[in-house]
């Protein structure tokens, strides 16, 4: 809750009467989007572009300072607004002019420009900051990721507050520069692709440019003592890898699977069509986190992703996300299930492509491991609710909606609107009832039945329905997919 002034009614009448009629209109922007999983994330009152990240990070003492610059368009007539951010600010400038501001909350910065800001109006907002992101707290955990020579900014739902503020949330979406100056013989990696590098008394800069929207949980930032790795995909996509120096015995693996993304990219573009960025490429740091992450272009993988060997299934999942999930964002947390179902079933086609068990018989398996009193059931894919946001069921079950959506309306069919859906949205937001309304329009078939049933019934889908969407046909139990282990290795990918 914002701090108010409580006047007594006469004194509240008096004061309305001195505030001219032009002025009384200007109010300050929500501090929350409006997100139900999430009241207090991302703000009200306007939206950004562009984030402008000028940093200097110390690995040694974990020691960041940082001037962001936002450009973005008021949707009100605007007294204050906020942004959300944990670090200590020491100046704030909108449209060049000073800006008070203050702490709120858990992760609010409160900013009152020197002026009112009218709708619709263009503003730039400069944010000078500086502290220890690995001292710095909200609701109990901290998501900024020490390693032994650096750290990491890579979690879901939010990552952003320890070290740029931001609205942070995946409806405002914006292009980023993200440079960043370490020590030398250190390297700095962000989304997109690297503009160029200079030294200077010890220390090098990175700049790197994301040119397409992107949303705050999706962008990353890693420092520490990398080998990088540069190539292009067979269709020119710019490939940027890099590993930590120090995995160890996870190394091997890390590189067997990663390094394939040219491959995986291509192939998964044959399902989503072209790609829509301007780079590709994952990191693997020494972390001791055990989750992968679909920061956009650059992917986040875990060194325990690949403790039991190479998992080109887990690269699969992640790129995935870079149609579904990145390209084509989610307008709500509850829409998670165009995120992780679609993402899981490009697993299953290519545990499908690998031989190693097709998408019906990865369905058939999923439906036949769950008893109808499994707690997997109670949870719906399409509003799962918060505490429940990454549970196995949005990802297991969130593919068997999307099996059963190919069972519906038939392979040529569910191909069109597989291929279809990131061009329809491109950039944009989409909710599950968007995309039921898509499917339907590309079909020329009524889904609410079938949506329904898969994806917000609290209760197992009964044979009936399950063999209506052509699911366990059989009724014996299927054997377990060679696939499996792989897939089931991912489950922890948004898992801390």
């Amino acid at each position: 809750m914002h701090r108010r002034l409580i006047a007594p009614g006469a004194l509240a009448a008096s004061l309305l009467l001195a505030i001219p009629a032009s002025a009384a209109s200007y109010s300050p922007g929500a501090p929350g989007i409006g997100d139900p999983y999430y009241p207090a994330y991302g703000n009200g009152g306007y939206d950004v572009s562009h984030y402008d990240l000028r940093l200097k990070y110390q690995p040694q003492t974990d020691e960041l300072e940082g001037t962001a610059t936002l450009s973005a368009r008021t949707t009100q007539d605007l007294s204050r607004f906020d942004l959300d951010f944990l670090l200590d600010v020491s100046e704030v400038r909108v449209n060049g002019a000073k800006a008070t501001f203050a702490a709120s909350g858990q992760h609010e910065l409160e900013i009152t420009p020197a002026k009112p800001l009218p709708k619709d109006t263009a503003i730039t907002v400069v944010v000078r900051y500086s502290g220890v992101p690995s001292t710095k707290s909200a609701y109990g955990f901290n998501t900024w990721h020490r390693t032994p020579d650096g750290a990491i900014a890579a979690d879901e739902p939010e990552a952003a507050w320890w070290w740029y503020p931001s609205n942070d949330h995946p409806s405002d979406k914006a292009t980023y520069d993200v440079s960043v100056a370490v020590p030398d013989g250190t390297q700095a990696i962000s989304n997109g692709l690297l503009q160029s590098t200079s030294s200077k008394l010890g220390w090098t800069r990175y700049n790197w440019r994301s040119n397409k929207p992107q949303a705050t949980y999706l962008t990353t930032l890693a420092v520490g003592k990398f080998d990088i790795t540069t190539g292009t995909s067979d269709s020119g996509i710019p490939v940027v890898n890099a590993y930590s120096k120090d995995l160890g015995d996870n190394e091997g693996a890390a590189r067997a699977s990663v390094e394939r993304t040219g491959e995986l990219v291509d192939w998964l573009s044959g399902y989503f069509g072209p790609y829509p960025f301007n780079s590709v490429g994952g990191y693997v740091p020494n972390t001791t986190t055990g989750y992968a992450l679909e920061t956009q272009t650059r992917v986040y993988y875990s060194p325990k992703q690949f403790a039991n060997g190479s998992n080109t299934s887990v690269v699969v999942h992640e790129l995935a996300h870079q149609w579904y999930g990145d390209d084509v964002s989610l307008k709500g947390w509850k829409d998670i299930w165009i995120n992780e179902g679609f993402a899981r079933y490009a697993q299953w086609l290519w545990s499908e492509h690998e031989d190693e068990g097709t998408a019906q018989e990865l369905a058939d398996y999923v439906y036949a491991s769950h008893p109808a009193d499994d707690a997997f059931w109670t949870v719906k894919p399409g509003d799962p609710g918060p505490d429940n946001q990454f549970d196995i069921a949005v990802y297991d079950r969130g593919a068997l909606a999307v099996q059963a959506l190919r069972g519906e309306v038939g392979d040529d069919t569910f191909f069109a609107i597989l291929k279809g859906w990131p061009k329809e949205h491109a950039y944009g937001n989409a909710s599950v009832g968007d995309f039921q309304a898509y499917a339907e329009k590309v079909s020329g078939k009524s889904l609410g039945a079938l949506f329904g049933t898969w994806l917000f019934q609290p209760s197992k889908p009964a044979a009936p329905a399950a063999q209506g969407a052509s699911i366990a046909r059989s009724k014996s139990v299927p054997a377990q997919p060679r696939s499996w282990k792989k897939i089931a290795a991912t489950n922890s990918a948004h898992a801390g």
